[in-house]
């Protein structure tokens, strides 16, 4: 039976979203990212919180773990979740342009699937930088390319040609998908070691019915056309690409989930 569709976006985000996909994401760049019991922890764009979460118990009651986002609504989120063992999380409001932390605050600083909606990736780098103490290390996950992930392509693919855009303008989240470019990003905004990993989880999304359409809104929510849409073409929008792409998840369904493979790339870089 379906879920509520009352909950507000960041609800959705944390209770379809994170569980699918996130925390996967969040224990291969913790398992990357290894921190060490009494250091501090940075999560820049940290979402509802689930890389922070998973972070205090590593670090421990001697360690410190600061989660930072933009979004009031996604800090409610956070801080009503279950508080975990460790590490107190500080939940702070701030724009990851502009980090709220002196300078060398921390020993490892992490960012899950942010930084390709921050306006200047460089900037957003030199303040990880900037924060981070000597001998620590940043870790930042994007997802590999669109056309390594068909469902997600097909949807893509679908909203364009709806809103009459090039697929440019609504693949967002794979926009930092090439290698090389954020390796530069990384050496551009000053460190000095960087190391690309290549990862790969499969995700496993809930109540097929629902996947479309909550895709779709999340992915296209920065997308001004879309945003300016009224409720009745938004509907009317997401129940095209439902149509249009029903075969593609078809293939990667059955009657409970949508599961697939996903692939990332994961920059480890130190000072």
């Amino acid at each position: 039976m379906n879920q509520p569709q009352s909950r507000n976006p960041a609800e959705t985000y944390e209770h379809y979203f994170v569980p699918a996909m996130f925390l996967p994401w969040a224990t291969l760049l913790l398992r990357h990212a290894a921190p060490q019991a009494g250091e501090r922890v940075l999560d820049v764009a940290c979402g509802t919180g689930i890389v922070a979460r998973q972070a205090a118990p590593m670090v421990g009651a001697d360690g410190q773990v600061v989660a930072i986002d933009m979004n009031p609504a996604m800090l409610a989120v956070a801080r009503a979740q279950p508080v975990p063992s460790g590490a107190t999380i500080n939940w702070q409001e701030g724009n990851a342009m502009a980090l709220p932390s002196p300078d060398g605050a921390f020993d490892v600083v992490l960012c899950q699937h942010g930084l390709q909606f921050m306006p200047d990736p460089v900037g957003a780098l030199s303040e990880m930088h900037r924060v981070l103490a000597p001998g620590g290390r940043a870790l930042v996950i994007v997802l590999q390319a669109l056309g390594r992930h068909p469902v997600f392509e097909a949807l893509m693919e679908s909203v364009a040609r709806q809103l009459s855009l090039p697929v440019s303008a609504v693949m967002t989240p794979f926009a930092l998908h090439d290698a090389d470019e954020l390796r530069a990003l990384c050496t551009a905004a000053g460190f000095k070691k960087v190391d690309i990993l290549l990862e790969s989880t499969k995700v496993r999304f809930p109540e097929p019915e629902r996947f479309v359409p909550l895709a779709v809104s999340s992915s296209a929510a920065a997308v001004p056309a879309f945003a300016q849409l009224d409720a009745p073409a938004r509907a009317a929008l997401l129940e095209a690409v439902r149509v249009e792409v029903e075969p593609t998840v078809r293939k990667y369904s059955d009657a409970d989930s949508v599961s697939f493979p996903m692939f990332a790339h994961i920059a480890v870089a130190s000072l």
